[in-house]
């Protein structure tokens, strides 16, 4: 018997040896209310969740986070190496045979959940970006080329990668501030792609290597970039908000917000971060997916909250600039110079010129200046 395309389902998860099976299972009407208003979480009408919970937090349980996680590892446009090549080790990266139709397809999501971002669907075009960004960013010690037309060879940048330290518990304050000042400067080159500042698109934790040794963060992994159409601002904002998708996502309670203030007052941009509080906000539609990716399929309550909170300290910073700007210019004090004088105070031109004059002279009675000759 046909299945009512309207009607409720589950979608459940089976787990057998190194694969994941999904099935869907209809239920009626009657079932599905009693099912859900026994969680305690529905209470009336269909769809009209109760507390904190919603739609989306039921569309990503945990079994599923991890299931739509291995399936986006899976697909990977490029495969990577490392490799020793003349005494150096390098990064290698290579596009695989399906990269451009599948580039394409990610593309034609993006477009149609309306996310500004995009994949570099050729090669070229993609090999292109990869060794210009990497020699922009990196090339003061670094080197990368294009041994031939499917790869891109990079030194290996020294240290870990930031997202290994959140989940090892080793992220400090350091690092942190290291990788706002290394996205600050980031932003402040010029590129011809976007004719203006130059921006990532897929700055997560993740594509941000720290050296401890130089206390230094650096920026890899190119192969997102955001739309040409979106302003600078917009787009350095989004790259602070991947960033902080990570942070929010799995740093811990007592420690995600104090982490997260270290970066933003690093980076230290007023007008982008003024930009950023307005892209704290969860998607709608299927741009759930994507969020899904970038929040590691995190519990979006979690997520939610604490981007409020995020949202609501960086009104409180703007506030806390705004008034100290304020009570700086009623504090300064009047200059002592370019003042309009005082009438019966004398100008330096009559009293101050005398005294210097007379202070010159060899004697009393002799004069200051030379008799005038004829």
């Amino acid at each position: 018997m046909a299945r009512n395309p309207l009607e409720p389902s589950v979608l459940s998860i089976q787990f057998w040896p190194n694969r994941a099976i999904h099935t869907v299972r209809s239920i009626g009407d009657a079932e599905y209310k009693r099912e859900m208003s026994g969680s305690g979480k529905v209470k009336g009408a269909r769809g009209q969740v109760a507390g904190e919970e919603t739609l989306a937090e039921r569309l990503f349980p945990e079994a599923l986070g991890s299931a739509a996680a291995r399936l986006v590892d899976s697909l990977k446009i490029n495969s990577t190496s490392e490799k020793m090549r003349r005494r150096r080790r390098v990064v290698v990266k290579q596009r695989n045979g399906y990269s451009e139709p599948l580039a394409e397809l990610a593309n034609l999501y993006f477009r149609v959940a309306g996310i500004p971002i995009r994949f570099w669907a050729k090669i070229e075009d993609w090999q292109r970006w990869e060794v210009e960004c990497f020699k922009m960013l990196n090339g003061d010690h670094f080197r990368v080329f294009a041994p031939n037309a499917k790869t891109v060879c990079a030194d290996k940048l020294p240290g870990k990668n930031l997202w290994d330290h959140l989940n090892e518990g080793t992220l400090t304050r350091e690092m942190m501030e290291a990788a706002g000042r290394e996205l600050r400067r980031a932003h402040q080159f010029r590129s011809n792609e976007f004719r203006g500042p130059w921006s990532h698109g897929d700055a997560g934790m993740n594509n941000v290597i720290y050296d401890t040794k130089t206390d230094r963060a650096r920026l890899i992994d190119f192969e997102i970039v955001h739309e040409r159409s979106l302003p600078a601002k917009s787009r350095h904002a989004d790259d602070l908000l991947v960033f902080l998708l990570d942070l929010i996502a799995v740093a811990p309670n007592a420690q995600w917000l104090s982490l997260a203030l270290w970066f933003l007052n690093a980076y230290e941009n007023p007008a982008v971060i003024a930009e950023l509080e307005d892209q704290l906000t969860l998607p709608n539609g299927i741009a759930w997916i994507w969020w899904g990716v970038r929040t590691s399929f995190a519990n979006p309550a979690k997520v939610k909250r604490r981007l409020k909170k995020i949202a609501g300290v960086i009104a409180d910073l703007e506030y806390y600039r705004a008034f100290v700007a304020r009570r700086a210019r009623q504090r300064r004090r009047a200059s002592i110079i370019c003042q309009q004088i005082r009438p019966g105070i004398p100008k330096i031109s009559s009293r101050t010129r005398a005294i210097k004059e007379r202070a010159k002279a060899a004697s009393p009675g002799i004069p200051s200046r030379l008799p005038m000759t004829t």
